[in-house]
């Protein structure tokens, strides 16, 4: 073995830029989640990360570049799981189930940036607050869309009514659901699924009545 003193390792992993743009991005949504927006310091995400805060500037620009990047990669990620959670389905009210356990499982899992996000509506600058509307319109579409396959009769003013108010009623679900952990994300499903069954039923197929079982016959 050699006598030489080993150097320490490089406080700058060598890693590729996605690499390096997710690792900022993953350590970012987590000092958003635990400090705020406005207490949260570029100096602690450069730190936690093992970069100069220079090169934090660099990928993003700004501390609100930052968190414009963490809620556009949440708005794909969110549109990914939900769209193959759905896509397993195999009937509307299945669609309508999968989708809402999709999508408060990934509000769980990133609870509290998620929160962080509601409370503090006025936080950020207007590109922040336009990242989280298109996040919003993009699950609006989605919502929309299944809605309508649940519902086939209902018009279309109905549809987009009710899509407002779940996507309203959902953001209050989940922001109930990161401060209640006894709630689990198929419990804040099952109150949705049951919600929107209540407020569309007059638009729903009845379910066709189950046959009788025949009566056995006598024998002769």
């Amino acid at each position: 073995m050699s006598g030489a003193t080993p150097r320490p390792p490089s406080r700058r992993t060598r890693m590729s830029r996605a690499a390096r743009e997710r690792q900022m991005l993953d350590v970012a949504e987590q000092v958003f989640g635990e400090h705020g927006y406005q207490a949260a310091s570029m100096d602690e995400i450069a730190e936690r990360c093992g970069v100069s805060k220079p090169m934090l500037y660099e990928y993003f620009g700004s501390k609100d570049g930052l968190l414009v990047a963490c809620v556009t990669r949440s708005k794909a990620e969110l549109l990914d799981v939900t769209q193959k959670a759905m896509a397993a389905a195999t009937t509307p009210e299945d669609i309508l189930w999968r989708g809402m356990v999709a999508y408060f499982s990934f509000i769980d899992s990133h609870s509290k940036s998620f929160a962080m996000l509601l409370r503090e509506p006025t936080a950020a600058t207007p590109q922040t607050a336009e990242a989280v509307e298109a996040t919003r319109r993009q699950q609006s579409t989605l919502i929309a869309g299944v809605l309508a396959t649940f519902a086939p009769s209902a018009p279309a003013d109905v549809i987009e009514a009710y899509t407002q108010i779940i996507m309203g009623a959902s953001e209050r679900m989940a922001l109930w659901q990161t401060s209640r952990p006894d709630v689990s994300a198929e419990d804040a499903a099952r109150y949705m699924t049951d919600f929107c069954r209540q407020g569309l039923s007059p638009y729903l197929t009845p379910a066709p009545p189950r046959p009788c079982a025949e009566a056995p016959r006598e024998p002769r």
